[in-house]
């Protein structure tokens, strides 16, 4: 499983079944993250360059931006993606 260096990926109470190999991808380079590329598509598309009124603006916005791409999921696939990570 390939996962970032986020601090509870490695806690020593994490119980990794024997099936399982962790496989953590190397500090700072956010771009072999498929989830990063969600994130900064969701930015570009429906979350930059706004003024946000009050908190719950920001939270309407996000949900939007959020359900708008739950209901996208084959551009879910296409952004996050990784060929070498799939084969060819």
């Amino acid at each position: 499983m390939i996962l970032d260096q986020a601090g509870w990926h490695g806690s020593a109470e994490l119980v990794i079944p024997p099936n399982i190999t962790l496989m953590p991808l190397p500090p700072r380079c956010p771009e072999l993250n498929p989830v990063e590329n969600v994130w900064q598509f969701m930015r570009d598309n429906w979350l930059s360059n706004r003024i946000f009124k009050s908190y719950e603006d920001i939270i309407d916005h996000c949900c939007f931006a959020w359900n708008n791409l739950a209901n996208q999921p084959w551009r879910i696939k296409s952004i996050g993606i990784r060929q070498w990570a799939h084969g060819s």
